[in-house]
């Protein structure tokens, strides 16, 4: 695949360069110098070289000048462009670079964003943040990003042909918060219906988006149709095959069938207003049966089924590429499509082996860190350093066409995100020990010994995590409160693959240096993360600890330990509010603000609690709750804390005779957390839970507090604790029962693969 210079591009390209450093530097801008060149024998390349004292920055395309100028702030100048604590000290005199450096990509796309990432990061954004977004995407090398914001108008122009009101129609349209599952075929109107407002500033806001990444050469990857349609459509249409299926047990959706043919008309309505809506680059996210069962059987029926998919995508646009998530895929569907016709997303870059490499079709390496916007320190940076690139040397893994970055959140774990880009222009597995202090002397200016000691101890810890492959590291005070907690999400852990107790070190030495480096909003962010990391971690000792006092009838330890527990999160809590990253109260607002009246406003505030805490219903078989879990202050004392101290007044009233008290071998279990009805006190707590949702309490929505006194104080206080619990094992890391649920290379996917059949299973027996 190619994704080359179009002919007439080159002023256009120069000027969208010029303009993305004119963001990024500012003044400093009439510095540098750009030229757009050719490609490396059809790869994008990069060149950077010091001509008449300008910094010349060369690319084939914007992208790629753009990657030569975050290239030279990294390398050159000690400087950092990051979601979480941007370091721009530029220096006075900017450094010349002494000797060419060429940079040419073996990696044709790079592709950037999961669905989920519209919803648990991006719901609330405007265009300022979009334009940070973009910029961030073109000094990182993306280029095939997907784009849905405005897919509603899409939507509503298509249904307008196939006799939906538009009420219908906004009904049919999620909450912008549960928007990424709309369009994955998951559910439909869940937090709807969807004010017209929303839909023509969105329209806008996608249309705005769109020229921007066009501008920088990108290629947007926009949305396909695969059947998902809204379940009015069979009252409409009574003669067609359409499905109405259920997701998770509990959201309703409907799927028509590829073979059907109201399909091809359908579909040829939608890729016809989503042209004249969007324009194209010929890239569709294309996922048949998402998370689901097929609308037929057998081999047969899954061949045509593709087949009549691409096609009614193929008359419409005879260039198109069906973008493919390889997360529930299946074989039959792909075998009457042209293979030059598909791009396999491997959202977590292992299952190709398990696919046959695709079967010799255009595949992206991707790497998929974090589920759900969750809140922890961590991940496998030797993982990511050598993946892609050992993969892409090897002579039995297909057709490698590229990368991909496939967060279900972002702005965390900057180190992660920006090793996961930068390996795009390696032709080599990335040294660590040689990458990891560059990385730290970008972000704060200078390395002294003190922070090399302290991210030496990172890089062996909290990064070097091998137990799990897709780390979670979940705590005990975002979870649903229990005596034996084995994870707080459906598909999460409490594993913690390295020295817990090292790692208090690490915050220690990252401490001594805040004289010098505390005025770096990058350091201040470390601070503050790696001292929530800490805390959180020895959430996990206290805890086992008043587990046991209870099993154990000692109220009065129990007591002191309930305590202890609370006060542990009440400090997280306002350890976090020094920062803007960990507010929830800029969460909320962020939603209010995109609304034109007080009930707009309260239905997005509604669902953006929602979202983060019990995600769906209150079904005694909802699945979801604690998905998206975030350590944010305000959540912290607002809904954790307030569910845990129920908790621990429950247990204190538990009577003596051991037949009468509280245990959990009886409770109703889902995924191992006590379900909605586990008993009468789950049943209230759930309640009291989705009373939350609906509360309009304000909470800060700008940083208070001074993040590194907290988090000194906070470590003379909390030090002492540390020592004296942290010398109890935790049954839980190495638990054989959690150690086979993290270690199956694809968790998620078995539990998806399971669900239609046991969704059907929960039908035939009501």
């Amino acid at each position: 695949m190619s994704f080359g210079i179009e002919e007439g591009a080159l002023e256009a390209y120069k000027e969208a360069a010029l303009g993305l450093v004119k963001r990024v530097v500012g003044e400093k801008s009439t510095h540098f110098d750009i030229q757009i060149i050719d490609s490396d024998a059809g790869n994008d390349v990069f060149e950077l070289e010091s001509t008449d004292g300008k910094i010349v920055l060369r690319g084939n395309t914007p992208i790629a000048v753009a990657s030569s100028l975050n290239w030279y702030l990294k390398y050159y100048c000690n400087c950092q462009i990051s979601w979480n604590g941007s370091n721009m000290e530029l220096p006075e005199v900017l450094p010349l670079v002494e000797n060419r450096l060429r940079k040419p990509t073996a990696f044709a796309c790079r592709a950037y964003l999961n669905y989920c990432t519209f919803s648990y990061s991006m719901p609330w954004w405007d265009w300022d943040r979009w334009e940070q977004e973009i910029d961030w995407m073109a000094m990182h090398g993306i280029n095939l990003p997907l784009a849905i914001t405005g897919q509603e108008a899409v939507w509503m122009a298509t249904l307008r042909e196939f006799k939906l009101s538009d009420d219908e129609i906004r009904n049919f349209l999620a909450n912008p918060a549960f928007m990424a599952w709309q369009w994955m075929g998951n559910l439909e109107g869940w937090g709807g219906p969807l004010s017209q407002h929303w839909i023509d500033s969105h329209l806008e806001l996608g249309k705005r988006i769109l020229k921007r990444q066009r501008e920088l050469g990108m290629k947007p990857i926009l949305q396909g149709f695969s059947g998902h349609v809204p379940v009015k459509l069979l009252e409409k249409f009574p003669q067609a095959h359409i499905e109405e299926r259920l997701w998770l047990f509990n959201f309703k959706t409907a799927l028509l069938d590829p073979l059907d043919p109201l399909f091809e008309r359908f579909a040829k309505v939608f890729y016809e207003k989503q042209w004249a809506l969007f324009g194209t680059d010929h890239l569709y996210a294309t996922d048949p049966f998402h998370e689901s069962s097929p609308t037929g059987k057998g081999a047969e029926y899954l061949e045509q089924a593709g087949e009549a998919i691409y096609q009614a995508m193929q008359k419409v646009d005879p260039k198109a590429v069906m973008a493919i998530q390889t997360w529930t895929l299946r074989e039959g569907l792909l075998r009457r499509i042209p293979k030059d016709r598909t791009l396999m997303l491997s959202i977590t870059g292992t299952n190709w082996k398990k696919h046959q490499s695709y079967w010799e079709r255009p595949w992206v390496v991707g790497a998929l860190h974090n589920f759900g916007g969750r809140t922890y320190m961590g991940g496998d940076l030797e993982h990511f350093a050598q993946h892609a690139l050992t993969l892409l040397n090897r002579e039995d893994t297909g057709n490698i066409q590229g990368i991909g970055v496939f967060p279900e959140g972002i702005a965390h774990n900057p180190i992660v995100y920006e090793l996961l880009t930068e390996v795009c222009w390696h032709q080599q597995p990335i040294a660590l020990t040689t990458w990891i202090p560059q990385y730290v002397r970008a972000r704060y200016g200078r390395l002294t010994d003190h922070v090399a000691h302290a991210w030496e101890i990172l890089a062996h810890t909290v990064y070097h995590q091998k137990k799990v492959k897709i780390i979670s590291m979940e705590s005990p005070i975002c979870a649903r409160p229990a005596l034996d907690i084995v994870r707080v999400s459906l598909n999460g852990d409490m594993i913690r693959d390295y020295d817990i107790p090292a790692l208090w070190d690490a915050w220690h030495f990252l401490l001594l240096d805040a004289p010098e480096l505390g005025v770096r909003d990058g350091y201040q962010y470390d601070v503050v993360d790696l001292a929530r990391q800490c805390l959180a971690d020895l959430s996990l000792f206290l805890h086992k600890e008043l587990s046991e006092a209870y099993k154990q009838q000692n109220k009065h330890q129990l007591m002191i330990l309930c305590d202890l527990f609370l006060d542990l999160m009440n400090d997280v809590d306002e350890l976090l509010a020094t920062r803007e990253e960990f507010l929830l109260g800029k969460w909320l607002a962020d939603a209010r603000k995109c609304a034109a009246s007080e009930t707009e406003g309260d239905q997005y505030e509604e669902a953006a609690r929602r979202l983060i805490t019990v995600w769906g219903t209150t079904a005694p078989n909802a699945l979801l709750f604690d998905y998206a879990h975030k350590q944010w202050s305000g959540l912290l004392k607002g809904f954790y804390k307030k569910r845990w101290q129920q908790f621990f007044d429950y247990l204190q009233q538990q009577p003596t005779e051991e037949n009468k008290r509280y245990r959990e071998k009886r409770l109703n279990k889902s995924y191992d957390r006590p379900s909605n009805s586990a008993n009468d006190f789950f049943a209230q707590l759930a309640a009291w839970e989705e009373s939350w949702v609906y509360e309009k309490n304000s909470y800060p929505d700008e940083p208070t507090g001074d993040p590194l006194l907290i988090a000194q104080r906070l470590y003379t206080k909390w030090l002492p604790v540390k020592k004296s619990k942290m010398s109890i094992p935790l049954d839980n890391q190495s638990s054989d029962k959690v150690l086979i649920t993290v270690n199956r290379e694809e968790t998620v996917f078995k539990l998806l693969e399971e669900l239609p059949e046991k969704v059907a299973e929960t039908k035939a027996n009501e």
